[in-house]
């Protein structure tokens, strides 16, 4: 029993190791400025390195809730959650916002993705945005500054500015709210879905009923978001 046990331990640790790690790692702009830490999930296939395969990359913006220096905060919803149970089919990164800062800042996001891409084998025509309440406006003002970097963005439970609906171009955008959402009203999504779609823009929208600020535990668990993601590339 007692050499049973340190052996079976080794397997839970080494199945932990493989399919839950994510690694903490960190982004200084070139200018100075501050930057974001984050949290780096490679898929098995992603952590040697192999010329010939490149990997989609999805980033995700947290929620105001989650601001701060402890990136623990940071794998409570979304993507990151995700990535601590098991091994997933993008290369995840998912930064956390100083808690002196009350927004997601569009340059330093673009900063960081054109780092990780530089660093590992990304498929540069399948980057994946999304986010959920302030990662949700994080999400809409970065895609609206950076619109050609994207195959597709997910918004969760945000806004923007109704005056950007032009800026989004041809962009897929799949937009998720709640329609009794207290924190972050809903006509925010309304507004500008109604203003993208009267520019000619590529946009859908979820509303769920009864909903209220939580859209994003239903959105993030449901596979097909993940599949309309990786149908688009840029």
């Amino acid at each position: 029993m007692n050499k049973t046990l340190p052996f079976l331990l080794s397997l839970i640790l080494t199945f932990a190791t493989a399919y839950a790690k994510q690694t903490e790692e960190s982004y200084e702009p070139s200018d100075g400025s501050q930057g974001y830490r984050y949290l780096l999930h490679l898929p098995a296939g992603a952590k040697k390195h192999n010329p010939g395969k490149k990997w989609p990359l999805l980033v995700f913006l947290h929620g105001r809730g989650e601001r701060g220096d402890d990136l623990n905060r940071v794998k409570v919803h979304g993507p990151p959650k995700l990535a601590e149970k098991r091994d997933m089919d993008f290369i995840v990164v998912s930064p956390q916002c100083p808690k002196s800062d009350l927004w997601w800042k569009p340059k330093i996001v673009a900063g960081l993705i054109d780092e990780v891409t530089s660093k590992h084998d990304v498929d540069k025509d399948r980057i994946y945005l999304t986010g959920l309440s302030q990662g949700g406006f994080g999400t809409w003002a970065t895609a609206a500054a950076y619109p050609r970097k994207f195959a597709a963005v997910a918004p969760i439970c945000g806004g923007g500015k109704v005056e950007n609906a032009k800026k989004y171009g041809k962009l897929p955008i799949w937009n998720f709210h709640g329609d009794v959402d207290r924190a972050v009203p809903v006509k925010l999504s309304r507004n500008l879905v109604a203003a993208i779609k009267k520019a000619g823009g590529n946009v859908k929208y979820t509303e769920y009923a009864g909903v209220g600020h939580n859209s994003w535990t239903a959105t993030y668990d449901n596979p097909k978001l993940y599949e309309w993601f990786l149908s688009h590339k840029r």
